[in-house]
């Protein structure tokens, strides 16, 4: 496995290490799984922004109801109905 080198600031890096300390692992360990956890989050973003024109749909649709500051429930239910 390749490996890659990471600047922590200290103050993190001690609080990382107190904690993998104290559940008895490595703090390789913690760090990797913290990495997983967070690309685990950002995941279905990341497959939603990868289908083409999803991007520009998505600021054309924000830019549309900045405009005009949306609908109220009852129009959206009206709109869905029909």
């Amino acid at each position: 496995m390749n490996t890659a080198t990471i600047r922590i600031p200290e103050e993190k890096r001690n609080i990382l290490k107190a904690i993998s300390s104290m559940e008895n692992r490595k703090l390789n360990e913690v760090i990797v799984e913290l990495i997983d956890e967070y690309i685990e989050r950002h995941k279905e973003t990341l497959e939603l922004l990868s289908i083409p024109g999803f991007h520009d749909e998505l600021i054309a649709s924000s830019n549309k109801f900045k405009k005009t500051q949306g609908v109220t429930i009852e129009d959206a239910r009206k709109e869905m109905e029909s």
